[in-house]
């Protein structure tokens, strides 16, 4: 059949023309259900245009369970290599610092590690043998030792920049979160009522500031102590801005004190040490600035002021010293 479509003009033209006419057909079809997903989920933005709608209805412990790093690590395992790091508690402290709080975030951290320990010499041995010229077996061990020690470190410093970023971004939007508490609680919401409203403000403007809270709030509604919901709070964000914040609720909580009071005496405080922290990173500038200059610019002033002295003395002092 196919040498006969391909031999005679009269059978290919047909069958060409149901080819196309199947493309088309599942073209068209492939469109509409776009067209109507796109249409759906429009017309659910128009009833919530505030929330964001969540790509699937899984939970998010179950996201987490059926990652791929989660289910990488799980069939490592499965082969006999434990994964679990001795100092798991430290190194599951700096992960939920970092913002990994997955329970497999140690073993997938790990994981990370050993295979950039292989990974990276690996890399470097394929490319050395690909050239020309292979290189010797005592660079080969040298530059080998090095990456590898390089792909261990490699994690750690990405981890801790992560850490850090997320650190700035909670201390920066945080006095943010408490004026906005401070009104929710002095228009008459109670405390848990405030961080959920703040919680769902800022989603867009600090999602991670609306994540603790949030995930405060549902510890609340779960049945938790008020202590034991902001103390996990100060847990989960390993801040010590929030932990002095949760300890100052605490106490204000145990001993009866206004909650308004206490928020604006906090905020005015965080404020302040917002201010403090602009302040110093303006005055570290010139410092900072001064380094390329003496780099970078000075040799080049330098050696346009002093090029036509040299010029001159080349010109007419040296042959003068000479007796030219």
């Amino acid at each position: 059949m196919i040498e006969l479509a391909a031999q005679n003009l009269s059978v290919r033209l047909p069958v060409l023309l149901v080819i196309f006419g199947i493309v088309v057909l599942l073209a068209l079809a492939a469109m509409a259900a776009i067209g109507k997903r796109v249409a759906v989920r429009s017309q659910l933005e128009k009833l919530a245009p505030n929330a964001d709608l969540a790509p699937s209805t899984r939970s998010l412990r179950a996201r987490d369970v059926d990652s791929a790093w989660s289910r990488l690590a799980a069939a490592v395992e499965a082969t006999g290599l434990n994964l679990t790091d001795t100092r798991s508690d430290r190194l599951s402290e700096k992960l939920r610092a970092a913002g990994y709080t997955s329970p497999s975030a140690g073993r997938v951290f790990t994981l990370v590690r050993l295979g950039m320990i292989f990974l990276l010499p690996l890399t470097y041995v394929l490319l050395s043998y690909s050239s020309g010229e292979p290189p010797s077996f005592l660079r080969l061990y040298l530059v080998g030792s090095f990456l590898a020690l390089l792909g261990l470190y490699i994690p750690n410093l990405y981890v801790q920049s992560r850490a850090d970023r997320r650190k700035e971004a909670i201390i920066n939007g945080f006095p943010d979160s408490l004026d906005l508490m401070l009104v929710c609680v002095e228009s008459g919401l109670g405390l848990e009522a405030a961080m959920d409203r703040v919680g769902r403000e800022m989603v867009r403007s600090h999602p991670l500031i609306a994540e603790l809270l949030s995930i405060t709030v549902l510890q609340l509604r779960a049945g938790a102590s008020r202590e034991e919901a902001f103390r996990k709070l100060a847990d989960l964000s390993t801040v010590e801005e929030i932990r002095s914040f949760t300890t100052l609720i605490i106490q204000s909580d145990k001993l009866g004190t206004s909650i308004s009071s206490t928020l604006r005496v906090y905020a005015a405080e965080m404020r302040e040490r917002r201010q403090m922290r602009a302040e110093e990173k303006a005055y570290r500038l010139p410092v900072l600035i001064s380094i390329p200059l003496v780099v970078c610019m000075l040799p080049v002033m330098i050696g346009t002021l002093m090029l036509p002295a040299v010029v001159m003395m080349v010109r007419k002092i040296f042959p003068l010293m000479v007796g030219g």
